[in-house]
């Protein structure tokens, strides 16, 4: 395995810069997981309806899904830094916005802020997954994405934890200022590096290091693919490269699968929780997050600690072994087993998670950079399709089946395409060349 040449002194260079980075971007991400409970609850006290909650909570969806199909075109064809900062600081206006607006005008400005919040965290996304490589260089991916995958986690629990506190002591407005300075925040940080953030070197034809023997061909698409504008153009794009790259394409797919699969737990641990203890629900849901972020913390940690030690990446048959790891914990999960063994488990879940998280990014940044951008934009369309649907089924099923059987079907298809994925892959190594 070899890795792309890259000049020491920028690789150095951008390591510094992204640590940065990676604060500001923590930040940011404990503004989202703040609004993703406080807007929630805000709707629900605003309207008393919890149709007009699951209304909010699925447009904000949706936006995710549809800016995914336009977002690998707008992150290839403009500046990754400044459309960060736009996202960010579009985020933080709209809450102020609601913040200020009158109380009659406040139902129908939700929608809005759904609308603007689903789709910033999706261009941010795609935008800062793709620039990484230019930031710090290929041969540095693996310890960025662990870092980057950290800073989130951390943000993650922080954001859940004090979700219930802020609200309780400085009311909704304070909750959403708050989350609106984490963005403005993260734009200032953003605005001020001197990041590279697109390629400036010409893309060789067959890619990178992760892109070698049978999907080589596939470095780049014709020139005339990359000028048409549009969203369908994009996407197009995204299946011409991903069609040449086979594997990237079954990888996608795998992770669509296992979003579809996480959606099962996520509406099924209220359920469980409440079954277990009727008196006090998120008891069982609080002691499992919080063992699961340790897990997942744990493994980004190391996982960064590992590359910087080997300088190696880390492949798809990586990833397909986490993702089934993850999915046989959840659903393990879901039996009720002993304290010590259900925080057992719990941790494993979160290990095979940051894990795969890690693998996946890194994976994709492989791609050439002026493809991935398209590539990103098409995962976060399946990503958020795959989660959506899964949510949209598992409600509907959960009136009918119980919680261990409804996750053991849906995180069961996981398991079994990444096997299936797995032995695609070994089948492949074995052929002739």
């Amino acid at each position: 395995m070899t890795v792309t040449d890259q000049d020491p002194g920028r690789t150095g260079s951008g390591m510094r810069h992204f640590r940065f980075l990676v604060v500001g971007n923590a930040v940011s991400a404990y503004g989202t997981y703040l609004d993703m409970i406080a807007l929630s609850l805000f709707a629900y006290s605003l309207t008393g309806s919890a149709t007009h909650t699951g209304l909010f909570m699925a447009l904000r969806l949706a936006t995710s899904v549809l800016t995914g199909f336009g977002a690998g075109s707008l992150v290839s064809r403009l500046d990754r830094k400044r459309l960060m900062v736009t996202s960010d600081v579009s985020q933080a206006v709209a809450l102020v916005v609601l913040v200020i607006a009158p109380a009659t005008a406040q139902a129908g400005l939700l929608y809005a802020v759904a609308v603007v919040t689903g789709a910033g965290a999706t261009v941010t996304s795609v935008a800062l997954r793709s620039s990484i490589p230019e930031i710090v260089g290929q041969d540095q991916r693996v310890r960025a994405n662990a870092l980057l995958a950290t800073g989130r986690s951390l943000a993650m629990v922080a954001g859940f934890a004090s979700a219930g506190v802020l609200i309780s002591t400085v009311g909704y407005t304070g909750a959403f200022l708050i989350d609106a300075g984490a963005f403005l925040f993260s734009a200032a940080v953003l605005a001020r590096l001197p990041i590279t953030t697109r390629s400036r070197q010409p893309v060789p034809a067959t890619g990178t290091e992760a892109d070698t023997g049978p999907d080589a061909e596939a470095g780049s698409v014709p020139d005339a693919a990359r000028r048409r504008p549009g969203i369908l153009a994009a996407q197009l794009t995204a299946l011409r490269y991903l069609r040449l790259t086979p594997v990237l394409l079954a990888l996608i797919s795998l992770r669509a699968a296992d979003a579809f699969g996480s959606a099962s737990h996520n509406v099924g641990l209220p359920v469980l929780s409440t079954m277990l203890d009727p008196q006090r629900p998120a008891a069982f849901m609080s002691q499992f997050w919080a063992t699961w972020a340790i897990g997942n913390i744990i493994a980004q940690r190391g996982v960064a600690r590992w590359a910087r030690r080997t300088g190696r990446t880390i492949n798809e048959r990586a990833f397909a072994a986490g993702a089934a790891l993850m999915s046989v914990a959840f659903i393990l999960t879901f039996t009720a087993p002993p304290l010590p063994l259900a925080i057992l488990v719990a941790t494993v879940a979160g290990v095979a998670d940051g894990f795969t998280e890690i693998a996946y990014t890194t994976r994709l940044q492989a791609a050439p950079d002026d493809q991935r951008g398209y590539v990103f934009g098409f995962s976060a369309t399946a990503e958020n399709l795959g989660f959506g649907v899964g949510m949209v089924a598992c409600s509907f099923l959960l009136e009918q089946f119980s919680p261990l059987t409804v996750v053991t079907v849906f995180h069961g298809l996981a398991v079994l395409l990444a096997a299936a994925f797995l032995a695609a892959l070994w089948a492949r190594r074995r052929a002739p060349a």
